[in-house]
């Protein structure tokens, strides 16, 4: 999935970033809300994290714009206002959730998974592929007891189609929900992924579960 975080601290940033990273996220990091929201304006994230006490432009006036846009984001409020009239204006004025500062990461990690889910109309973590079991909380696939070694982008890869199941994906929308602003992929790197996705599931037994319609992308069944 990809991310954008709206934070002006640039001690967060760097924590925020490295941690998602760590579970396959592509992260775009923006430090005042002029820069976040052209950001969010022009590419497709499928999380906003967004701080409401930023330079030149507040989190709130970030958020309305962004809601006025045709973009559609689940978008998460992460401030140090804990007042409740804060938290509700937040959640009124189309916020998703709304988390207090300071905070414990993985309570952020399980409410952006959270949100993740609703916006693929998903209610648990696991999917089943077959005998392929993606766990999206953990980022981890297995068959039967045994984990599947995936590279963090490969798992990111398979996560998306899973979650799209049945429809068709462009290597381009690959790139985009798979790589942040500064990454160099290519179209050419999607499918080396998909090439070795491929290799490690058919190590499995599991063979066709990634397809290809040529000349628009890539489906799983």
């Amino acid at each position: 999935m990809k991310i954008l975080v709206i934070e002006d601290s640039r001690k967060l940033q760097k924590s925020l970033r490295a941690g998602l990273r760590r579970f396959g996220y592509a992260v775009d990091v923006a430090g005042d809300g002029d820069e976040g929201l052209r950001f969010a304006l022009h590419t497709d994230y499928d999380v906003i994290v967004l701080d409401l006490m930023l330079p030149r432009k507040s989190g709130r006036e970030v958020l309305r714009a962004i809601r006025r846009s045709s973009r559609s984001p689940e978008i998460l409020i992460l401030s140090a206002r804990d007042h409740t009239r804060d938290r509700v204006d937040g959640l009124e004025q189309g916020a998703d959730d709304y988390l207090v500062k300071p905070f414990a990461f993985d309570e952020l990690h399980a409410r952006i998974q959270a949100l993740v889910r609703r916006r693929f109309n998903q209610k648990s973590p696991l999917l089943d592929l077959g005998d392929l079991r993606i766990d999206t909380s953990l980022h981890i696939a297995y068959v039967g007891a045994e984990c599947l070694a995936f590279t963090p982008t490969e798992m990111s890869i398979l996560e998306y189609l899973a979650l799209n199941r049945a429809r068709v994906i462009s290597p381009d929308q690959l790139l985009n929900h798979t790589c942040d602003a500064n990454s160099f992929a290519s179209r050419n790197s999607i499918e080396v992924h998909i090439s070795s996705l491929r290799k490690k599931l058919r190590q499995q037994g599991i063979d066709n579960l990634v397809r290809t319609k040529r000349g628009f992308g890539y489906y799983v069944v």
